[in-house]
Formats: structure tokens, C-alpha cells, sequence
């Protein structure tokens, strides 16, 4: 006769590691009384499975009305490591929405990572970097950033993090710049943007020039760039293999050189024959840079006296353009070259 014999494993697709999520309505609010159980595996669990919820915008919505932001914010104090991760990981998921993200100035989540800045674990600074980036794409992120003071703490992190932390960083200083950039001048930035100019990490040369971009663009800005001798290496940079790195050096120079002293130091670089090759980038906003840069050259009488021969590639340009702003920029640029006193 039979016997009905019961099996010592586990059913087939079950995660041992995640907390079993209730049907329907009741998953959330059953995750977050877990994330507050006194219990470390239960903590775990529960995070381990809102890491997959989180990447539906119909979870963040239910789980920022029923309190998961303040749980997590909560478990960012959390003693245990993997907590801390997994919570650090969590809101950076949350982070790549707009819902999220609102939901993270209303509850003040900005200062309560940065007390993740120094954390022993890599993982989880990594994870509280990715945050940040998300946040500085809002104008309310980047200055929620700017007035929690982090400033200083960013430019410090931002030299001494490995180079995948120090990306992320760059990122967050280029947005977070555009809206105040008085504590990050105050803070030696210049000078460590210019070293990491000079990196052989592509991506890293890129964002250092993007930021140093953002932080041209206040006057005390553009003084640092020309007293830290940087202008020569963005010239430099305009030959750059990576047109990415080209159209932001490009950039950099077009703040920079709105100054007299800036101007001269550009043309001393012989900043001209590079910029004007950028005329034909494949990238529009190189384009646009490199033509605003020699509208700025064209201001000081040599740079315009050694543009006048070149009018016949920026009328090209202007022609060619598919871009209204870059057309614009062209016909700005002749006018400023042809003019007469």
C-alpha cells in the first residue's frame, strides 16, 4: 500500500533569503512591520524582498503611504551591516523615481545618509552615493544637498573613494554646483579637478570637466580656474580621443574665458586651431561649446584678429546646424569677429 511521504526540501523557487510576501494589498504593510522587527534576519528578509517591489512605481507609491521611507530611515542606524546595505540599496531604487525622490526631501533622508559618508562598508557608501546622484537631478535635490552643508564632505569623499564612488560624486558636484557653488570653492575643488583632468579613466576626465563647468560658472569660479592654471589642460583636453571629454572642456573654456585674464590664458594655450576642429564634432553640444568659447576669444582684439580668416566655418555651421541654439550661437560668433571699432 502507499504511503504519502513528506519531502525534507524546500518547494522549487523559493528564496530562503527573502521574507514571504502576503497576497495582494497586505505585502507592503507586512514588509514594513518587519523592517521594525527587534528580529536581525527578519530585518534582512524583509529588505531583501522590497529591493524587487521597489523597481515597480506602484509599490514606491503604496510604500511611501504606508511609512516604508521613515522605516528605512530608521534602519540606516541599523548596527548590522547587511541592514545598512540593503536599506542604502532600497532608497537608491526608490531614488530613480520622481515619487521617490519627492518623498525623500519631504522626510529628510539627505542628511540622515550623510551619517553613511564614512561608513566601514564600500557597498553601502556606493549605494548612498547612487542616492545622491538621483536626488541633485531634481533643482530641489541638488539644493537640499547645498544646504544640508555636504558640500565640503563630497569634495573631501570625492579624494579618497575608489573611481566607480569618485563618478558618482562628480555627478552629484556638477549638479549640486549649478545651483550654489560657494562652499565647494572654499573647499580646494579646483585644484583636485584639475588632477583628476590628467586621469586615464575616460568617464573620470569627462565629469571632472563637466564639473569644473558647473563651478566656472560664478566669478569667483572662473578666477580659481585661471589662478590654478587649469585652462592650459582643458586646451589640452579639446584633443581628447573621447568626444564626451572634448565637449566638456569645450565648455569649461566657454565660462572660464568670459574673463580678460581668462581670455589671454586660453590664447597664450593657442586655444583657437582645437576649437575651431570642434566646429565639426558629431556632438552637437561640443559644437555649441566650441563656438561660444571663440565668441569669447573674438571679445579680445588677437583672438578676433586670428578668427577673421576662419568666418567660413562658423557660416558653415550655421547652415549645417540642425540645432536652432547652435545656428544662433554661429551667427553670434561672426558678429563679434567682423566687428569694427
Amino acid at each position: 500500500m502507499a504511503q504519502a511521504q513528506i519531502s525534507m526540501y524546500l518547494p522549487p523557487n523559493i528564496n530562503p533569503t527573502k521574507a514571504a510576501i502576503a497576497y495582494g494589498c497586505r505585502a507592503l504593510p507586512k514588509l514594513n512591520e518587519e523592517l521594525q522587527s527587534e528580529d536581525v534576519t527578519t530585518r534582512q528578509k524583509a529588505l531583501m524582498a522590497l529591493c524587487d517591489l521597489m523597481h515597480d512605481p506602484e509599490y514606491v507609491y503604496q510604500a511611501i503611504d504606508i511609512g516604508c521611507v521613515e522605516s528605512l530611515k530608521a534602519l540606516l542606524k541599523d548596527i548590522n551591516d547587511l541592514v545598512r546595505i540593503k536599506a542604502t540599496e532600497v532608497l537608491h531604487i526608490m531614488a530613480t523615481h520622481n515619487v521617490g525622490r519627492d518623498s525623500f526631501l519631504e522626510h529628510g533622508i539627505i542628511p540622515a545618509l550623510s551619517f553613511l559618508l564614512n561608513d566601514a562598508n564600500p557597498i553601502c557608501r556606493e549605494n548612498l552615493h547612487k542616492t545622491y546622484k538621483h536626488l541633485a537631478q531634481l533643482p530641489a535635490g541638488a539644493q537640499g544637498i547645498v544646504n544640508s552643508g555636504l558640500i565640503p564632505s563630497l569634495v573631501w569623499n570625492l579624494q579618497k573613494e575608489q573611481m566607480a564612488v569618485q563618478e558618482l560624486i562628480l555627478d552629484t558636484l556638477a549638479s549640486c554646483l549649478q545651483e550654489d557653488a560657494t562652499e565647494a570653492l572654499g573647499s580646494r575643488l579646483v585644484p583636485f579637478l584639475k588632477q583628476q583632468l590628467l586621469s586615464g579613466n575616460d568617464s573620470i576626465r569627462a565629469k571632472a570637466a563637466c564639473t569644473l563647468m558647473a563651478i566656472s560658472i560664478p566669478l569667483q569660479g572662473k578666477n580659481q580656474v585661471w589662478q590654478y592654471d587649469v585652462i592650459p589642460l582643458l586646451v589640452h583636453l579639446l584633443k581628447d580621443d573621447v568626444d564626451e571629454v572634448q565637449a566638456n572642456a569645450a565648455g569649461a573654456l566657454m565660462y572660464a574665458t568670459v574673463t580678460t585674464e581668462g581670455k589671454y590664458a586660453a590664447l597664450e594655450a593657442e586655444a583657437i586651431h582645437p576649437l575651431l576642429g570642434l566646429l565639426r564634432s558629431p556632438l552637437n553640444k561640443a559644437r555649441l561649446n566650441a563656438t561660444k568659447a571663440l565668441t569669447m576669444l573674438a571679445e579680445a582684439p588677437e583672438g578676433r584678429k586670428a578668427l577673421q580668416s576662419h568666418v567660413h566655418n562658423f557660416r558653415a555651421l550655421q547652415g549645417e546646424a540642425i540645432e536652432a541654439s547652435t545656428r544662433r550661437a554661429a551667427e553670434i560668433a561672426i558678429k563679434v569677429i567682423e566687428w569694427k571699432p
